[in-house]
């Protein structure tokens, strides 16, 4: 189903007039880069005539979305590219707008027409920035060992505090 008759059909967000919730992962899935790489990547293919599918701009978070074919979750190893597949959801405007604060769709085809994988990847490298993190590394780096040293001084915020039961020479390391 074009991603156009898929808006038709989703699910309008209450609050916010011709904004609508897509769900992601049955015909499509989304690869999300920042904003900065994302237009030039986009800039890249139409200037090579690449074929082109659904590209939203989010202006709040500063990305682009590009449509892609389901299963390329391998395609993007090493980018700074986050998919959105089966489960996700993408906060999408009406095809006719375009505002200052939301943002709008950049490329919006009326056939079923997706970005290939291998084609942004290509355009991605050219304009990459920093190479993504790996998961298992940067895991690794955001968890600390706990050790008593590391330990964040606390002093009791009442009587009730377990740190308050401990004799006063304890609560407070120099």
């Amino acid at each position: 189903m074009p991603l156009r008759e898929a808006l038709r059909a989703a699910l309008l967000v209450e609050a916010v007039p011709g904004v609508h919730l897509l769900a992601v992962g049955h015909e499509w899935d989304v690869a999300r880069v920042s904003a900065d790489t994302g237009f030039l990547a986009l800039s890249q293919l139409r200037a090579a005539d690449e074929q082109l599918g659904p590209v939203l701009y989010d202006r709040p978070g500063n990305y682009l979305y590009f449509a892609v074919p389901t299963g390329s979750r391998g395609a993007w190893a090493g980018l700074p590219v986050h998919l959105l597949s089966k489960g996700s959801w993408l906060v999408a405007p009406n095809p006719y707008r375009c505002d200052e604060w939301f943002g709008g769709w950049c490329e919006l085809p009326d056939d079923e027409r997706l970005t290939a994988p291998e084609t942004l990847r290509r355009a991605l490298e050219q304009h990459q920035i920093a190479p993504a993190p790996q998961p298992e590394i940067a895991a690794r780096e955001e968890r600390q060992e706990w050790k008593p040293s590391n330990v964040p001084v606390l002093t009791p915020t009442s009587d009730a505090s377990p740190r308050a039961l401990l004799p006063r020479s304890a609560r407070h390391r120099s």
